[in-house]
């Protein structure tokens, strides 16, 4: 069982951000985790992340970037959003307990180009994106080969931003959610289902979440 959520509103000097938080009941970690640079906390991958990790001793904090919550529709530059990132560590870090800061697309970006600064436990990268869909060429591998902190990748079969395949070696680990898209969607001809898809994602992060901290 989990406490209800709890909203948090935290100034950051990129403007007011705002946590959701899912306590565990007795957690033992907290995984911060934002959204990419086209959607919010509602990404299925998110809320589902928020509904199964708390029973694992896991409390969630979603995070929304300042751009987010003053309601604009463009994420700003990169540099503005590790500034807002760094802007809730403090409240993300006040538990006392390892933090993983974690991130979909443009979340992921910034919580690998911050984590060794900020004193992340761990990276959780989901649907790190690898490069602008048809430009192989214009590589972000540095962010990720760059995190310094165990890092997972959870990345979808069929990511334009980035198949699994193309990704390089290095010290991080890769699951694949077969059929997805970046949004970890799974087309209806799929031979897995869309919970099914969730359940990888969530299993797996499960696991991993084991061995941090």
């Amino acid at each position: 069982m989990t406490s209800s959520e709890i909203i948090e509103i935290v100034e950051t000097d990129a403007g007011d951000a705002r946590i959701t938080w899912h306590p565990a009941e007795k957690a033992r970690l907290v995984l911060a985790v934002s959204h990419g640079a086209g959607g919010g906390i509602e990404a299925r991958d998110l809320q589902a992340l928020a509904t199964v990790l708390p029973a694992h001793g896991v409390t969630v904090a979603l995070v929304e970037q300042p751009w987010r919550v003053a309601g604009k529709k463009v994420a700003p530059a990169p540099k503005t959003l590790d500034v807002g990132w760094r802007g809730i560590w403090p409240a993300v870090a006040k538990p006392g307990l390892p933090v993983v800061s974690g991130g979909r697309s443009a979340g992921a970006r910034v919580a690998c180009r911050t984590a060794t600064e900020l004193g992340a436990a761990a990276v959780l990268a989901l649907s790190f994106p690898l490069h602008p869909p048809g430009k192989p060429e214009k590589s972000r591998a540095g962010e990720l080969l760059g995190a310094g902190v165990p890092t997972l990748v959870v990345q979808g079969g069929n990511d334009p931003f980035g198949k699994p395949a193309e990704f390089p070696e290095g010290d991080f680990e890769l699951v694949e959610v077969p059929y997805g898209d970046h949004g970890f969607a799974v087309p209806k001809r799929a031979e897995i289902g869309q919970d099914r898809a969730l359940e990888i994602i969530t299993g797996r992060v499960v696991e991993w979440t084991r061995t941090v901290g």
